[in-house]
């Protein structure tokens, strides 16, 4: 019995120190990072995807278009020659190469599906992509050709940009505590290309469309920072970093990031894996481009870090800059003084400014994040905005302080003088008593209004 209770003892120790080693590994485990592969699996249900894709962004250019099944990725029907697009009438004669290549390849399919030998070697080729299937998914094959046209030399280009912003953006998403192999997202989105629009109306180099913009950054009539890349980037990473608390992975987390975080959180009540998704998840608006979104990232992510090994690529180099926030309005003649800078250097390194600021109708508003190059005299014109005390005025004091130059704005269509005022963020009375107490109702398109300046 003593011996029993001894074991006993010594077997309850040996329990307690296995628990408190179980307990230090699952904690260091949870904090040392994970890999890429175990952050971004390439799952057996992606990898003829993965490698359509990997062929779009290095193998095929924008002069190729390549005709595909929209289904099965793996099934390549043929890949045309298309004239320069900058040519004259490129985008019909375009247009017309495609038209007749897919008539040929639907033709084919149908004859297939209806019992006919292949004969020709093209006829071969197509129904080996086939192999011993029932005749009737030809005829389905037949309705899901699809085009798309070759990435190669704009991936390229967009490999080239990404020189100059990758250090910083790695810098950006290891401080939300992100795996670094996001920052390759862009080439997919954009290109690195920070003035890429898309039809949708998705805008900048991460293309956030103005509503999802807006609950990251500021967008309103006189900024919209989807067109600065350093602010854009600091939103896609608190974006993701949401996704994932939402989702607890990220194969699920980048296509939240195209087809929206709660269609993906719905898929995932339904069908439970990204897998499953994949393979079986078609409701709403999750069509060919979410159901690759996650593909292409990979293949992107893939083709970028193959191709950076390439010796004496030209890429561009980052910029270096400073910057310091606003503590009160200031007209841009101001901030142009101040810098030393020519008004298109200085734009360029703030795109998010729009035009009533640019074109000095309103000033650059408070809070306004400044970019400027890092020299030793921006540096001190940060310094000294930075420890200048925002101006107030005593109270009672009668101001003498100037006001902003004057604006001038053509009515549009639809205008009202009480939405013109919202606009410009003065009151209808302001604006009806700088042009002679026009009223609401008389306000006509075409008319030219003056619109009065806010003191400073």
């Amino acid at each position: 019995m003593i011996y029993l209770r001894s074991a006993y003892k010594a077997l309850s120790a040996t329990a307690s120190f296995a628990t408190l080693l179980w307990t230090f590994l699952l904690f260091h485990a949870a904090v040392v990072p994970t890999s890429a592969a175990e952050n971004f699996p390439l799952y057996p249900c992606i990898r003829a995807n993965v490698k359509f894709w990997e062929d779009v962004y290095s193998r095929y250019s924008t002069r190729q278009g390549i005709l595909h099944d929209t289904e099965d990725l793996s099934r390549v029907y043929a890949v045309i020659d298309l004239v320069d697009w900058e040519a004259p009438d490129a985008a019909q004669v375009n247009s017309e190469r495609v038209k007749a290549a897919k008539e040929r390849i639907h033709l084919i399919l149908t004859q297939l599906g209806s019992g006919r030998p292949a004969v020709t070697t093209e006829e071969k080729r197509i129904a080996a992509l086939f192999p011993r299937q029932r005749h009737t998914i030809f005829h389905e094959a037949s309705e899901n050709v699809r085009l798309q046209i070759g990435q190669k030399d704009r991936f390229y280009e967009g490999l080239l940009r990404s020189g100059k912003y990758l250090a910083q953006f790695r810098q950006i998403f290891a401080a939300h505590g992100l795996p670094s192999e996001l920052v390759y997202l862009p080439h997919v989105e954009s290109s690195f290309n920070p003035k890429a629009y898309s039809k949708a109306g998705a805008s900048g180099l991460w293309q956030f469309t103005r509503s999802t913009g807006k609950e990251y950054m500021t967008i309103n009539q006189l900024i919209d920072e989807r067109a600065d890349p350093y602010v854009a980037t600091q939103a896609a990473a608190q974006m993701l970093k949401d996704n994932y608390a939402a989702l607890q992975s990220w194969p699920l987390a980048l296509t939240a990031y195209n087809y929206g975080r709660a269609g993906m959180v719905r898929a995932v009540r339904e069908h439970g894996s990204y897998e499953n998704i994949f393979n079986s998840y078609s409701q709403g608006y999750f069509k060919f481009a979410s159901r690759n979104f996650y593909s292409e990232f990979l293949a992107a992510m893939r083709v970028a870090k193959r191709l950076s090994g390439t010796p004496n690529l030209p890429l561009e180099r980052p910029e270096a800059t400073t910057t310091f926030r606003l503590k009160e309005e200031v007209p841009l003649s101001r901030l142009l003084a101040s810098s030393g800078l020519p008004k298109a250097q200085f734009l360029s390194l703030n795109p998010a400014l729009l035009d009533p600021v640019v074109d000095g109708q309103q000033a650059v508003p408070k809070g306004y994040l400044v970019r400027v190059p890092a020299t030793k005299q921006s540096i001190k014109t940060v310094a000294a905005q930075k420890n200048k005390p925002p101006t107030v005025a005593p109270r009672g004091a009668r101001s003498t302080a100037t006001t902003f130059p004057v604006a001038r704005y053509t009515v549009r269509r639809g205008d009202t003088l009480a939405s013109i005022a919202r606009k410009f963020e003065r009151s209808p009375q302001d604006i009806s008593a700088a042009n002679r107490g026009k009223q609401l109702s008389s306000v006509q398109a075409g008319d030219q209004l003056t619109i009065p300046g806010r003191r400073q």
